[in-house]
């Protein structure tokens, strides 16, 4: 089972993540669970080229970060997804090609179609159907709260202006609506979601 959380930053993927993680290996199913930014990675190569992502020299272009992302995806799947689905394990992944989609395409600018066109061609067919996925949404004021307190707000993305996050914010929701992808508001203790989405997925 391959499952997806999607989400503008602040909205809990990873924790929500790492939680549906444990709960299933707490039913004594193995589980693969990783984010498809590398940044976590411990694959040396992965990790570098999420360095060059989200190092501190902001001038790369957002037709490069598609195709960085867009080898990160790939090599993970490769390398971790597609072995794990093969043995009948658990996969969960952090971000899908729709964060691409968003961030390089409706709020960089770059062509949708091409970024579309580029993933069709390099991940399999499979990836772009994942047995359950959700896309996490918070309001402007929370996520900002979160960050805030989390210490985040200057990095890459978090730090770009109130009109490029305006611009995420409305791609997500379009995506939502035109991929068939349920949202969850993410509002609420860390404990409060996970029980939102334990009952959104029906486990």
């Amino acid at each position: 089972m391959h499952i997806v959380i999607e989400g503008q930053d602040a909205t809990g993927k990873d924790t929500q993540a790492k939680l549906l993680a444990e709960y299933f290996e707490s039913q004594g199913k193995k589980v693969v669970h990783y984010a498809e930014s590398g940044t976590a990675s411990e694959d040396p190569f992965i990790a570098e080229i999420a360095k060059l992502n989200y190092g501190s020299s902001q001038d790369i272009d957002h037709r490069t970060r598609v195709l960085l992302y867009l080898v990160n995806r790939y090599e993970q799947w490769r390398k971790l997804a597609e072995p794990a689905l093969k043995n009948g394990d658990i996969v969960i992944t952090t971000r899908s090609w729709f964060s691409t989609l968003i961030y390089e395409g409706y709020a960089g600018g770059v062509s949708k179609s091409l970024i579309r066109k580029i993933h069709k061609t390099v991940m399999p067919e499979v990836y772009f159907h994942p047995d359950k996925q959700v896309i996490l949404v918070l309001s402007d004021k929370d996520r900002e709260k979160r960050l805030k307190t989390q210490g985040r707000n200057q990095e890459v993305w978090k730090s770009q202006p109130d009109s490029f996050q305006a611009k995420v914010n409305s791609a997500y929701l379009k995506v939502a609506d035109e991929y068939n992808v349920p949202t969850l508001n993410a509002a609420g203790t860390i404990e409060e979601v996970f029980e939102k989405l334990k009952k959104l997925f029906e486990i």
